[in-house]
């Protein structure tokens, strides 16, 4: 994929969060995601590419855009999957909560795991520090003292961030006696995960339970940042396939790593902020213009890019415009 092409995947996260930002703490979940979802099909029709959706908003008769098969883009080259999440933390949103993001991730057709809605994924996850530290079949505080090693820090100055449900309550637990800090989230995962390769974030190790989906689009961003995941998929409650299997027929014990997520290099990930959060600030809004903080990466050179946009609102098209959102 052309380099050029990571300043257009960014206009499709930034065009997502101008839309659903103006509903921050609002209180209507739906409502934002919609605004999000609306903006960011639109910016996607613009795109030169041949993309096939693999994690969107569920199945074709479930969401009416940005579902799983949909084509994108108005070429027929570079043939590409893509993983979209138009509003990562909707409940972060409708309630004015940090953390909420716009993120997509590209790769070469074949090469994102299609993880279904159906399916959850036990994971942890470090940043480039302790890469090829970490097992996910390991004792929670063998892996804390692992990643304390690579870090040269003592486990209690290490900060894990795992996901506030009640189906942890024993892994908090565990993490708490190896001596960790504890950081505990509502929502957002895939920003969670990410957080791990920013040093900024005094985020250090995810554990814990959540959506396959979004497992992947983590994935992406953290193998082109240098750092390291494990998962296994997990059917929820009588949903799926049998309990021994994944889909494909696969084992569903068996360990799935980066490259079982993401295959290769030739990887995209751009993110922009809704509200602000660990890695990246939230929309602005200030009249007639609106400023955004976005992440672009590309994974053949591993450039990371911060990209600070000043929009006028009025030259955007309808769904940005500050007098459209208003409406809403």
């Amino acid at each position: 994929m052309e380099r050029e092409l990571s300043l257009e995947f960014v206009r499709v996260t930034e065009a997502a969060a101008l839309a659903s930002g103006r509903l921050m703490g609002r209180g209507d979940k739906e409502a934002a995601d919609q605004a999000a979802v609306d903006a960011m099909r639109s910016v996607f029709d613009t795109v030169h590419i041949n993309g096939t959706v693999v994690i969107g908003e569920g199945e074709k008769d479930e969401a009416p855009m940005l579902y799983v098969g949909e084509h994108l883009g108005i070429s027929d080259e570079p043939r590409v999957d893509v993983a979209v999440d138009p509003l990562e933390g909707t409940n972060l949103v409708a309630k004015g909560l940090p953390n909420a993001l716009s993120v997509v991730a590209i790769a070469p057709r074949g090469c994102l795991l299609k993880a279904p809605e159906v399916f959850y994924m036990d994971k942890i996850a470090v940043g480039p520090r302790a890469s090829g530290c970490i097992s996910l079949d390991a004792p929670v505080a063998e892996n804390l003292q692992a990643v304390a090693r690579a870090m040269d820090r003592d486990v209690r100055d290490l900060t894990a961030i795992i996901l506030e449900r009640p189906r942890h309550e024993e892994l908090i637990a565990e993490i708490r006696e190896a001596g960790a800090r504890v950081k505990l989230i509502t929502d957002g995962d895939v920003s969670a995960a990410i957080a791990t390769c920013v040093e900024t974030s005094g985020v250090d190790i995810l554990f814990g339970i959540g959506g396959a989906p979004e497992g992947v689009i983590a994935a992406a961003a953290l193998k082109i940042l240098g750092g390291d995941m494990q998962c296994r998929l997990i059917p929820k409650d009588g949903e799926g396939p049998g309990h021994d299997e994944q889909p494909n027929g696969e084992d569903r014990f068996r360990l799935l790593c980066l490259e079982d997520l993401a295959k290769g290099e030739d990887l995209f990930f751009a993110a922009t902020g809704i509200t602000d959060g660990d890695m990246l600030s939230g929309v602005r809004y200030r009249g007639q213009t609106a400023e955004t903080h976005s992440l672009v990466m590309r994974g053949v050179t591993r450039t990371i890019r911060n990209i600070y946009a000043t929009h006028k609102l009025e030259r955007k098209p309808r769904f940005v415009s500050s007098e459209s959102i208003c409406r809403q």
